[in-house]
């Protein structure tokens, strides 16, 4: 008896710290934090991991809904390179208590793996990973709901580095009526065919896969309807004088004029590097911040 009632306080201390961790959950955020969490994907048949930027004072018990952006990163990287590497927290935190930037939930997915020549990588479909399936079908929606995002075009945006930088590019021309704003930092926007005489290992099917999802080809063949959704999205490319993709960059603001797109362009001292993508934070979250609806 005395073994049985030992037993049942036990499991009742259990239920109790349950029940606790569960209120504390529950709780507002005292000050930003930034999570790793995952989730399973059918589509990709992998559990995928992000990262998840919360701001001070978030509830998820609240009825109150935040604007999203969501953070992409380069080759070679993954979902945690803008919080290790690129040290947005601070970045962000700074902003928010400027009033340069409003309370936002900021997602960093993950598409990529730091041997890209081993594991494919990308933001794009291609055979055997339809990523971009996954991104829009399963990711988005589920992220939009689990924290508490107002899930519009309107307080919607996103930006990313290099290859994310294309892949934003890419995802608001093909998807327009989902964002408000994007900004690409040094875009890998456009690739040449690559070499057929070149090993064809990720790496190479990486490069094939951007040359087929070329944000210059895109806008090039636009007819005019798609020209029209395209200036319903505020656009901004960022790259340094010394980044060997500036050349496509200043290729891809050039035709925007020539296609009566609307967009921002800067060159900035520096080339294809971590310094000089945590300073374009600085640019990018206001930007994004101006363009959500108020």
């Amino acid at each position: 008896m005395k073994k049985i009632i030992i037993l049942l306080a036990i499991a009742a201390g259990i239920a109790a710290a349950v029940s606790c961790t569960s209120a504390q959950a529950q709780k507002p955020v005292p000050w930003s934090v930034i999570n790793t969490e995952s989730l399973k994907s059918a589509i990709l048949n992998e559990t995928v991991k992000y990262n998840v930027y919360l701001p001070s004072g978030f509830d998820p018990s609240s009825s109150e809904t935040y604007p999203v952006i969501y953070l992409l990163h380069g080759l070679t990287d993954t979902y945690d390179a803008w919080a290790t590497k690129g040290h947005m927290k601070e970045v962000v935190d700074e902003l928010i208590a400027s009033g340069e930037c409003r309370r936002v939930v900021i997602i960093m997915p993950n598409a990529g793996h730091p041997d890209c020549r081993k594991v494919l990588n990308g933001y794009f479909n291609m055979p055997g990973r339809a990523y971009e399936d996954f991104f829009f079908q399963e990711f988005l929606p589920y992220v939009e709901e689990k924290y508490n995002i107002a899930g519009d075009k309107e307080h919607r945006a996103i930006m990313g580095l290099s290859m994310g930088g294309g892949g934003s590019t890419v995802y608001s021309q093909r998807h327009p009526d989902m964002f408000s704003s994007c900004y690409s930092m040094s875009g890998w926007l456009d690739e040449p065919v690559p070499d057929e005489s070149e090993p064809h290992d990720m790496l190479y099917k990486e490069r094939l896969s951007v040359h087929g999802h070329s944000a210059i080809a895109f806008l090039e063949n636009a007819d005019d309807a798609t020209l029209e959704q395209l200036r319903s999205v505020k656009w901004f490319f960022d790259c340094g004088d010394d980044d060997f993709l500036l050349d496509v960059n200043m290729r891809m603001h050039m035709l925007m004029r020539e296609k009566g797109v609307k967009s921002e362009f800067r060159v900035r001292d520096g080339w294809h590097c971590w310094e000089y993508w945590h300073q374009a934070l600085r640019l990018s979250l206001p930007f994004a911040s101006r363009s959500f609806a108020k």
